[in-house]
């Protein structure tokens, strides 16, 4: 299975991406090993979105990505 998976730091911020080992991802964003996240850990999963293949998670993605900062994004963290 792939994942899409939204992040929240303690400071506020999001992170969103996709991955095939959900529990390696976090362990990586939370022990500083990925260089984006490193300065706002610990992160926590606000939301998880399971997949058949990566090109569905990997496309999922980039329409989250798109809608950063707008309603469509903030209900999705939110609820």
């Amino acid at each position: 299975m792939y994942y899409t998976h939204i992040l929240r730091s303690p400071t506020g911020r999001y992170y969103i991406g996709s991955t095939g080992d959900m529990e390696a991802g976090l362990r990586a964003h939370n022990s500083g090993k990925v260089r984006s996240t490193k300065a706002f850990a610990p992160w926590e999963v606000v939301r998880l979105e399971e997949f058949h293949t990566c090109t569905e998670a990997r496309e999922r993605e980039l329409q989250l990505k798109s809608f950063k900062g707008g309603d469509a994004f903030r209900k999705l963290v939110s609820g």
